[in-house]
């Protein structure tokens, strides 16, 4: 997959609040995605992990992902609620938000 066909299956997951299914670094996860921007002038999602290989993880964290490294992205079933982590007002995102989760 290309980063262009993955963009709008996060874009749609970040608009309905949706988890996506995706294998990063080898690592099947399961994703919360809140943002969607540039960085370097490569695309990034910040997303809560909710699973690891299927285990929960240890701490609930918001982690930065370059999409280019996320491959078998899909849209899940699941939910997510924003997560009180997410900061949308960062200086990180200034001018570079594609799309972000409406609270």
């Amino acid at each position: 997959m290309t980063t262009a066909s993955v963009t709008p299956i996060i874009l749609e997951a970040i608009v309905r609040k949706v988890a996506i299914a995706a294998t990063y670094n080898r690592v099947e996860m399961t994703l919360a995605p809140h943002i969607l921007y540039t960085k370097h002038g490569d695309l990034h999602i910040d997303a809560v992990t909710l699973a690891r290989d299927g285990r929960p993880p240890k701490e609930i964290k918001l982690g930065t992902f370059k999409v280019a490294g996320l491959s078998a992205i899909r849209l899940t079933p699941r939910t997510f609620s924003v997560n009180g982590l997410f900061k949308p007002g960062d200086a990180k995102y200034a001018d570079e938000t594609v799309m972000a989760v409406e609270r």
